[in-house]
C-alpha cells in the first residue's frame, strides 16, 4: 500500500507562513496526484489542494485559494505546500494522500485516497497569536 509521511508543520503567528513536505514511502510520487486534506478539531476531514501527476489544472479549495500553493519536485520525490496570510481558521492537522481519481484531480472534495490506502500521521499546523 501507499504510504506517506507529511512535515514542516508548527506553531505560527496570524499573517505567517510555512512550508509542509509530503514525502512517500519507497515509491514515486510524480505518477501520482497528490492531495493535501486538514483536520479540524471536531471537524471532518476536508480537502484544501490537489496536484495532478502533470502539474497542470491544480485544484484549491475556496477557503485556501490565493494563499497556498501545491508544488512538486519529482527529482527530490516531494510534494510541498506552501502556505501565506495563516490565518486561526487553518489551524488543523495536515495530511497528504494519493486522491482516488488517478492520475488527476476529479472529486478530491471527496476525500477518498487510491485504492483506499491509509492516511499518514500528519503534521500540526497551529495559527495563534
Amino acid at each position: 500500500q501507499l504510504q506517506f509521511v507529511e512535515s514542516g508543520g508548527g506553531l505560527v503567528q496570524p499573517g505567517g507562513s510555512l512550508r509542509l513536505s509530503c514525502s512517500p514511502s519507497g515509491f514515486r510520487l510524480e505518477f501520482y496526484a497528490i492531495g493535501w486534506f486538514r483536520q479540524a478539531p471536531g471537524k471532518e476531514r476536508e480537502a484544501v489542494s490537489c496536484i495532478p501527476s502533470v502539474p497542470i489544472n491544480k485544484w484549491y479549495a475556496p477557503s485556501v485559494e490565493g494563499r497556498f500553493t501545491t508544488s512538486r519536485d519529482n527529482a527530490e520525490n516531494i510534494v510541498y505546500l506552501q502556505m501565506n496570510s495563516l490565518e486561526p481558521e487553518d489551524t488543523a492537522v495536515y495530511y497528504c494522500a494519493a486522491v482516488q481519481s488517478q492520475p488527476v484531480c476529479d472529486g478530491v472534495e471527496n476525500v477518498r485516497t487510491f485504492d483506499s490506502h491509509p492516511w499518514g500521521p500528519g503534521t500540526q499546523v497551529t495559527v495563534s497569536s
